[in-house]
């Protein structure tokens, strides 16, 4: 359903506008945790489940908000969306506790999960076929260009106000939309598909019983019966979302799709790229400034030569892959970040000097933004074309799972062999939890081998640009 000219620059202002505010929020905490941290007596797990919570409520609430926008209107469970968000934002801001802010972020997370794909929904359902791309274009855009200017935004914030001020800059905006939303995008539907209930409960209390046991390993004991039973639990979990997902009426994520090997490789390979990256990030503004003594505003700073080459790099890398291939970035990619973490990981030391590092993080950085454009095409030019909003929300949801496991395997790596004792005892566990981060990233490599080659996937449509995001 087209709109008129009017329309369809409300829609696409105000998707962008919430789009921005719900991938800033992925990172914008990266830099502020060190200060987080020292207010409210945080521990390294109460610090993992700041992000994570976030992480993990976007994952696994993706598909259903998105069934629910189809059922029940797009409009509406967009603006209930947004204001959940904004609500759960300003309940950031105020959090006395740790314990509070975890639950906090939950709440944003699952406000994220209805604002990103549905506002990616109406902005394609808003523009015709020959002007959707160019909408989904400055729509990603900006989107990319939150999330490379997260950890500035948040250093910023947080040295030259305070660190609630990261939340409490989406609440007047959120709240000042939402008129907007309700005024001038039209309510629109689609098929009123089933929601796999099931599914998603399996795969949540799973995610986070396996969460859950990694967290607590190092502080009641790797064999301890807590931790044991609560690994033991979430992996029978995620093995019995795996089997209904075979007979389930309505599968979160089709298993005939993972039939195809390049669908299969590419998600896999996506799956440890982001887990790569978002334990990266963690790690990193925190090594700027509990390891080398910058100051929040600093760590962003000089995180740049990381984050920006997302904005720069992948867009020449997309149009590369869809002349050569994915296999050679995706192979490449995942290679590149694995070599530049693994630089830092090996040369870190409470006075090593930043310069020394800038090299690592730009090849890091390009080699994340060569991976990302190339698993989408991948995953996406698997399908059939009927099945590419199923095939573009499976790997929207592992991306995001990747990041929470990716965080959780890093902290449990870290919290065994550092702390925040002094600079000294964090850098003894930065150095192998960022090593664990380029282990990830190479592992991926391999993974991404399994991807074929251009010349025997040439028969079936490789880059399907104007529709995926739809369901990311």
């Amino acid at each position: 359903m087209t709109t008129d000219p009017r329309t369809r620059r409300w829609v696409l202002i105000l998707a962008s506008v919430a789009s921005f505010m719900v991938a800033l929020d992925t990172l914008v905490v990266s830099t502020a945790l060190t200060t987080i941290r020292q207010d409210l007596g945080a521990s390294i797990a109460e610090l993992e489940w700041t992000v994570n919570a976030y992480n993990l409520t976007f994952a696994v609430l993706l598909l259903p908000a998105a069934a629910l926008g189809d059922r029940y209107g797009r409009r509406g469970v967009f603006a209930t969306g947004l204001m959940l968000f904004s609500l759960a934002s300003a309940a950031c801001a105020i959090a006395p506790d740790a314990a509070t802010l975890i639950v906090a972020r939950a709440l944003q997370g699952a406000g994220a999960a209805a604002v990103m794909p549905l506002g990616l929904t109406l902005v394609g359902e808003a523009f015709p076929p020959e002007r959707r791309g160019a909408a989904m274009g400055i729509l990603q855009g900006l989107t990319g260009l939150s999330v490379a200017s997260g950890p500035v935004i948040g250093g910023a914030v947080a040295q030259g106000i305070d660190w609630p001020w990261i939340f409490w800059i989406n609440v007047p905006i959120g709240l000042l939309a939402m008129p907007f939303v309700l005024t001038k995008i039209p309510e629109s539907r689609g098929p009123a598909h089933r929601i796999d209930g099931r599914g998603v409960a399996l795969i949540t209390f799973g995610a986070f019983g396996v969460v859950w046991g990694l967290v607590r390993g190092n502080a009641a004991g790797w064999g301890s019966a807590e931790v044991v039973l609560a690994i033991a639990a979430g992996a029978g979990l995620v093995a019995a979302f795996v089997a209904w997902q075979r007979r389930a009426p309505a599968p979160l994520l089709p298993p005939r799709l993972f039939a195809q090997p390049a669908f299969a490789a590419a998600n896999g390979a996506s799956f440890l790229l982001v887990a790569s990256l978002f334990s990266a990030v963690f790690f990193l503004a925190q090594y700027l400034q509990t390891g080398l003594g910058h100051d929040a505003l600093g760590a962003g700073l000089r995180l740049l030569p990381w984050t920006a080459t997302l904005f720069f790099v992948a867009p020449i890398a997309g149009k590369l892959v869809d002349r050569h291939g994915e296999r050679p970035f995706l192979v490449a990619g995942l290679g590149l970040q694995a070599l530049g973490l693994g630089w830092i990981a090996l040369t870190a030391a409470t006075d090593a000097d930043y310069r020394a590092t800038i090299p690592a993080l730009m090849v890091a950085g390009c080699g994340v933004s060569m991976a990302f454009p190339a698993a989408q095409n991948a995953v996406i030019g698997a399908v059939a074309p009927d099945d590419v909003g199923k095939a573009a929300g499976a790997y929207s949801m592992l991306r995001e799972l990747g990041g929470v496991f990716g965080i959780a395997i890093a902290v449990a790596i870290f919290a065994g062999a550092g702390g925040y004792a002094s600079a000294v005892t964090f850098v003894d566990g930065f150095g192998p939890a960022l090593g664990a981060s380029a282990g990830l990233s190479g592992l991926g490599a391999v993974l991404a081998l399994g991807v074929p080659s251009r010349a025997r996937t040439a028969a079936r449509p490789v880059s399907l640009a104007a529709e995926v995001p739809l369901a990311d």
